[in-house]
């Protein structure tokens, strides 16, 4: 009876050819860049990085301050009363500000004797420089928010152009990376008013 083998006997396997060292390190070099680079967008889409230009938000930030935003803070979770957000400015789009957010769709602001009222209620705010010196009345439409700095009287805001369309906020304001003498988290800011709501 005949055999037949249907493998080589290790004498018989054939020479692999011999790869090339620097085209060797070139291809993991082109490997080590394009994870990079990947992985630098997916940071970026989620991760993003402001400096504090102004005093608009003094005393909570100040001038030369450098925040992490959490750009997915709200296609994950929803605003609060409180939060301080960084947007693009409604009347020209390339400009981000950073501001607080004061009132939420549908409620009605209004400033009075330096005392933000939300639907009538006083905010207790410990945060601001000083009570305003301005007044006025406004009406949150849905889909927008009202946002004030907390340097109420050196802060141009909602009190003075609007709202905020939702769909223009970057993020949420979440950390305080620079300088290293100032790296802190930013809490949410509970504000409340006198009927507890958020």
């Amino acid at each position: 009876m005949d055999s037949f083998r249907t493998e080589l006997l290790p004498e018989e396997q054939p020479a692999e050819p011999k790869k090339n060292p620097v085209l060797n390190f070139l291809w993991e070099i082109v490997q080590t860049v394009v994870m990079a680079m990947i992985l630098y967008f997916l940071v970026d889409m989620m991760i993003g990085r402001v400096q504090v230009e102004n005093i608009s938000m003094e005393p909570t930030l100040q001038p030369g301050e450098r925040l992490i935003v959490n750009k997915l803070a709200y296609r994950l979770g929803s605003i609060k009363r409180g939060d301080v957000i960084v947007f693009h400015y409604p009347r020209n789009p390339n400009s981000d500000y950073i501001k607080r957010v004061i009132g939420l769709p549908g409620e009605t602001v209004r400033i009075a004797d330096g005392t933000v009222y939300i639907n009538n209620e006083p905010l207790q705010e410990d945060y601001i420089a000083a009570p305003a010196t301005y007044f006025g009345e406004w009406t949150v439409p849905e889909g927008q928010v009202f946002v004030l700095g907390d340097n109420r009287n050196q802060s141009f805001d909602s009190h003075s152009w609007g709202f905020v369309p939702k769909e223009m906020i970057v993020g949420k304001a979440i950390l305080i990376y620079w300088p290293p003498s100032a790296i802190r988290v930013l809490n949410q800011t509970p504000l409340v008013n006198a009927a507890g709501q958020p």
